[in-house]
């Protein structure tokens, strides 16, 4: 599959030819589901436990007479009706991570590069140079490449310091590395722009 290169200016930088293995894969929704279940999944914290009864430090001695005090009949202090006394049916520690087959992740991955390959939803330019870092040079020329309302920009190893400068308070517009690409981020944005370093590192990380 043979994409056109663009630079930021919108002008035509040559051809890159993609890999089909991992730009022309047909998608499933069933595998993207999945994978998207996962890492969200994976990004819940852990649910704290609350102190019972047998965890709170108080006093186990029956601290009144068991008739003719006038009041109910307690044993210790722990009992959840009194302050500082341990939580009843209190939440317990749990995990919510999920495994998944890391085959399945993989495939996952390259299902989503080829759904915006395959929609017209990918955008590849040649590098992500801004002059001076500024943010109104930039928007000038997003407004030229039309890369929608949202976008995900992913480059090679090094983000581009310039670009993450301008881009820093841009909303709708995120940057990161090609080992940071993940199918839950691609998904969620319009547009999906890779520069050829990042076409490298993608093809190479599925390859080699």
């Amino acid at each position: 599959m043979k994409v056109e290169v663009k630079t930021l200016d919108a002008a035509g930088s040559g051809e890159v030819e993609l890999n089909d293995a991992v730009f022309g894969v047909e998608p499933r929704a069933d595998i993207l589901h999945r994978v998207v279940t996962w890492q969200l999944a994976n990004r819940r914290g852990m649910a704290r436990a609350a102190r019972e009864r047998s965890d709170v430090a108080r006093t186990g001695k029956k601290f009144g007479r068991q008739k003719g005090g006038g009041t109910a009949r307690h044993g210790d202090r722990r009992a959840p009706i009194f302050i500082g006394g341990g939580k009843a049916h209190g939440p317990r520690a749990r995990l919510f991570t999920l495994s998944l087959n890391k085959k399945v992740r993989a495939l996952g991955l390259k299902m989503a590069l080829s759904a915006k390959a395959q929609g017209g939803q990918l955008v590849i330019v040649d590098n992500l140079d801004v002059a001076e870092g500024k943010t109104r040079t930039l928007v000038e020329k997003l407004g030229k490449l039309g890369f929608g309302k949202t976008a995900l920009v992913i480059d090679g190893d090094a983000l581009n310091v310039s670009f993450a400068h301008a881009s820093s308070n841009l909303p709708g517009l995120n940057l990161i590395p090609a080992v940071g690409a993940n199918v839950y981020d691609i998904m969620r944005h319009e547009t999906l722009v890779l520069t050829r370093a990042a076409v490298e590192k993608l093809e190479g990380r599925f390859n080699g």
